[in-house]
């Protein structure tokens, strides 16, 4: 696994290169990643490169204290998050919010 890779479903690849997202959130198996560690972006389905990001922060959080804070950085509102986030991961409660910025 390269540990400088991340990768987003394809939907949100506009929403990164517009600086609407500016956080994701995963599971365990992603919490690794440093504050000030450039990433290379990929997407999911196709694995195909499409730009740079840094990580900021990794801060722990569980499911129930989401908020319209992460709905906004995520460019969604907070049902959808809570939604797009079960959808992905239906068996956990605790993640990681890694905050970036894109990488010009």
């Amino acid at each position: 696994m390269d540990m400088n890779k991340i990768t987003f479903f394809t939907r949100f690849e506009q929403d990164i290169l517009a600086s609407c997202k500016t956080i994701t959130i995963r599971d365990k198996s992603e919490s690794y990643f440093q504050p000030n560690q450039v990433l290379a972006v990929y997407t999911n389905e196709t694995d195909r490169f499409f730009a740079n990001i840094k990580v900021l922060s990794v801060t722990p959080i569980h499911f129930d204290n989401l908020s319209e804070q992460h709905a906004q950085q995520e460019n969604m509102t907070l049902s959808e998050l809570r939604q797009v986030i079960k959808d992905i991961y239906p068996q956990d409660e605790q993640f990681w919010v890694i905050e970036f910025e894109l990488v010009k």
